[in-house]
């Protein structure tokens, strides 16, 4: 899984930053976490192409996450982007985005479908299981857990040519069925294939302040993508405007024993303090990253 952050930004773009904007890349497809502004000229930087993506998710409805949605939606329709595309968002995301594209005579040459989700809810893509809980924000906000499907354990090659048998398309029954059969005897698969490997465990969450939900998503997670949009000085001005700051995004990732913190959604005010904002984050959680434009991360092997 590789995250590739296409805009790090908070509340408007600067030179620096673009607003929201988190490409993730599967095995099979690619995702993308919020869509603000120019989404997909950032897109142009990088290898990510709108075609191949297969899904949005997006956090919450304020302009810095969603108003690149439109224009990425009917350029995936004009480079020919013909496979279906899930759209998930909190209520109201289907009104505004189906009354945009009308208004605007919007054309897509593929399949949307739009699911509003809810608290609570989980879904699957592509074998992973998304959990979707609601964060504190002053606007509904949501958080996604996102865990990545097992991958088959390595084969026992020695103890398999033990048995006689040669390395052949039997080797690929073997790990992939519970049991197996050679010279008219059947074994069982498990005793000649490794446990199988827990895949990659990311939470990647909206604008909050500190919150259980926020806690819950991030437990022991591989990598905790998360807002710092404010450095601890400001911390009442954070609370103020519903945000986080380094602080508390790093004493998140402590507490919750998470592998690695990323954080992102950073004021612009903090342009040229690069150096001091990744020392108050890292005094804290020392494997910490402050994610900048186009910083590319990948989770597990």
């Amino acid at each position: 899984m590789k995250l590739q952050f296409l805009g790090t930004g908070s509340g408007m773009p600067s030179k620096q930053r673009n607003v929201s904007g988190l490409a993730v890349t599967l095995a099979k497809q690619t995702w993308l976490i919020d869509c603000g502004e120019a989404t997909q000229h950032q897109m142009l930087h990088t290898k990510v192409k709108p075609r191949k993506v297969s899904a949005v998710w997006v956090t919450h409805l304020h302009g810095d996450h969603v108003f690149g949605l439109p224009g990425f939606l009917s350029t995936r329709s004009a480079l020919d982007g013909s496979s279906p595309l899930t759209l998930y968002g909190p209520k109201g995301i289907k009104k505004w985005l189906e009354l945009t594209m009308k208004v605007t005579g919007s054309y897509l040459g593929y399949d949307l479908t739009i699911v509003e989700y809810e608290d609570g809810d989980t879904f699957e893509q592509d074998g992973h299981l998304v959990i979707v809980k609601r964060l504190d924000h002053r606007f509904p906000s949501y958080g996604f857990r996102i865990e990545a499907p097992e991958r088959p354990g390595a084969l026992l090659v020695e103890k398999v040519k033990a048995l006689g048998i040669p390395s052949g398309p039997i080797y690929r029954t073997i790990k992939q069925s519970d049991t197996f059969e050679f010279e008219g005897k059947t074994y069982a698969s498990k005793e000649y294939v490794t446990d199988a490997v827990a895949g990659p465990v990311v939470a990647i969450l909206g604008d909050t302040v500190p919150c259980p939900n926020a806690a819950i998503l991030a437990t022991g997670v591989d990598v905790l993508v998360h807002e710092a949009t404010f450095m601890q000085a400001e911390a009442k001005l954070a609370r103020q405007y519903g945000h986080s700051t380094t602080v508390e995004a790093a004493t998140l990732a402590k507490t919750a024993q998470v592998g690695r913190l990323i954080v992102t959604h950073i004021s612009a005010r903090y342009q040229g303090r690069d150096e001091a904002f990744v020392d108050e984050v890292r005094t804290v959680f020392p494997d910490s990253h402050v994610a900048t434009d186009f910083f590319e991360f990948t989770v597990g092997d």
